[in-house]
């Protein structure tokens, strides 16, 4: 039986109502994460209010050796 580890990143969504992403960054983040053996198998954004996105919340697999 295959055996998972999971780890979750949070990316803030800066400025003072949030929702400024940095792209170029959160591509750089999950780049990095894939060529540790990450898989992203989920994600979602956290609201601050309004709609506004405060924080993204990336969750990652891989399995274990």
């Amino acid at each position: 039986m295959k055996k998972w580890e999971y780890e979750t990143v949070v990316l803030d969504g800066k400025g003072i109502l949030g929702g400024k992403i940095d792209i170029e960054g959160f591509k750089t983040k999950l780049n990095e994460m894939g060529r540790d053996g990450w898989e992203l198998i989920d994600q979602t954004a956290s609201n601050q209010g309004f709609g506004d996105t405060r924080y993204i919340i990336c969750v990652f697999k891989r399995e274990l050796a």
